[in-house]
């Protein structure tokens, strides 16, 4: 299609949206779009500027939409909007397979696109396909044999028997390469630990870990903050500051939210897996939404809870049970939102949901702060870098959940990340119990679920319940001085 001439009116029009996208007034560029397109449709980069524009003001749907009408108007790189579709789908709307589907559209246009082999990998692994996930990442190699990537998560798909193994071999020789980035480096230096983590080279997975960790350090923008402890002790001390939650009175919904955090790798992907084969709870997986409220909304956070009312929750409410129905527009009754660290919100929950119930995962401080270290974060983990500062996070982490047990009317129940592992019916009836609901024999069977899982965990929990990863930390034992000295005493 021959893209149509425009009248000077819509060539100011266009150019008026272009500034304002390109200044960040999303709404405003959204508004100048729509206005255009009404008046010419066949603009198909004005539909793909509108898609993003749509995409980045939280209208996933709209901006899938819009991405079609860019398609039907025969943008160029078609590709690349089957990317971007995809992206949406497995990030926005929890429909790997849907987007799985979007990437092959785009490969079948461009075999050596990268980045959809790469996203294709990527969701293969949220729904548990390791064998279609290996051969996307493979299919890279192919096309670029010097990218790392792939080759890092090769080794996090891979279930060695010795240290002799090619993909230990393999990326033990990559990650030596001079040319190499932090970050790239980082991300050998953590699948080869886990290698040999798994082959019991303890030592040597110490050291391949430690290596990771200094590599993704030394990666970190100069923008990005590094760990404070006196600014996390501060941080903990405004919320017990704060005057107790009061809780607000609001109509029932038609899905109530069920909140499991706790700490990063304290078996919260584990719980969410075994509920959501439950008939009556849906899984959303990790939502963004409490997060960014409290950080781009109510501010500064936390002094701002100490004044929030009703009229001003309520917004809050509403828009998140909104992007809890465009996300899972079919479920009812309780859904489960999996953040870990919404354990800092558990004020603003109160408030928002006074009927929300909350899970809290915990298990031994030595383990999660040892698989903490050992896992990539993002940088805005920033304590996950060492394992004095993950000992100290942790310890304060525990000061705050303390201090939330001690408000009024709050319904939470600790669930144990052992007691989880070692008597799991007992344990799953526990907490059904505490939200309602019977025990469904199912829950025991949790690994057969088809659920996509998009944490580190994704493969522990496809798996039966096993016990090897309770006190994994007595592996390492002589290493971990520093980390007990942060954490203090612990029992045995």
């Amino acid at each position: 299609m021959t893209v149509p001439m425009l009248s000077p009116d819509l060539q100011a029009l266009l150019h008026q949206a272009a500034a304002l996208r390109e200044s960040g007034r999303v709404h405003e560029a959204i508004a100048a779009y729509r206005t255009l397109l009404g008046q010419e449709p066949r603009l198909p980069d004005s539909w793909y500027n509108l898609a993003r524009m749509l995409r980045q003001a939280g209208d996933p749907q709209g901006a899938l939409g819009a991405y079609e009408e860019a398609l039907r108007n025969d943008v160029t790189q078609p590709e690349e909007i089957f990317l971007n579709c995809g992206v949406i789908l497995a990030e926005d709307l929890g429909d790997p397979e849907r987007a799985k589907s979007a990437y092959k559209q785009a490969l079948e246009i461009n075999p050596r696109m990268l980045g959809a082999w790469f996203n294709l990998g990527n969701v293969c692994e949220d729904l548990g396909a390791r064998e279609e996930a290996a051969a996307a990442y493979q299919q890279i190699l192919l096309i670029a044999p010097g990218e790392t990537e792939p080759l890092a998560r090769l080794g996090g798909l891979a279930i060695p028997r010795s240290a002799n193994e090619d993909i230990i071999v393999r990326i033990e020789a990559e990650r030596s390469r001079p040319d190499l980035s932090p970050l790239h480096r980082a991300s050998l230096e953590f699948a080869l630990g886990k290698l040999l983590d798994q082959v019991g080279e303890y030592d040597r997975a110490f050291e391949a870990y430690k290596t990771a960790n200094f590599a993704s350090a030394a990666g970190r923008t100069r923008t990005t903050p590094r760990y404070s402890r006196a600014a996390q002790d501060n941080f903990v001390t405004q919320f017990e500051t704060l005057p107790r939650a009061m809780p607000f009175a609001f109509a029932p919904s038609a899905v109530t939210p069920v909140f499991i955090l706790g700490q990063f790798r304290s078996g919260s992907t584990l719980l969410e897996q075994i509920l959501s084969a439950h008939s009556g709870i849906t899984a959303a997986g990790e939502l963004p939404t409490l997060h960014a409220f409290a950080t781009q909304s109510l501010l500064p956070y936390p002094q701002a809870l100490a004044t929030l009312a009703r009229d001003t929750t309520a917004p809050y409410r509403e828009k998140y049970l909104d992007l809890l129905a465009k996300r899972l527009p079919n479920a009812r009754g309780l859904i489960t939102d999996k953040r870990p660290d919404n354990f800092y919100h558990i004020g603003l929950i109160q408030r928002m949901f006074p009927e929300a119930k909350i899970l809290h995962t915990v298990r031994d401080a030595r383990d999660v702060c040892l698989s903490t270290w050992f896992t990539h974060l993002d940088h805005s983990q920033s304590h996950a870098l060492s394992l004095e500062d993950t000992g100290h996070h942790y310890a304060s982490y525990e000061r705050l959940m303390q201090h939330w047990k001690k408000q009024p009317g709050l319904q939470m129940l600790d669930v144990q990340y052992e007691k989880l592992v070692t008597s799991p019916e007992a344990e799953i009836r526990r907490v059904l119990e505490f939200l309602g609901l019977p025990f469904e024999a199912g829950t025991l069977e949790f690994y057969n679920s088809p659920n996509a899982v998009r944490t580190a965990s994704v493969w522990q929990v496809r798996e039966p319940l096993y016990e090897r990863s309770i006190g994994r930390w007595r592996h390492y034992e002589k290493h971990l001085g520093p980390l007990m000295q942060t954490l203090g005493p612990r029992g045995a």
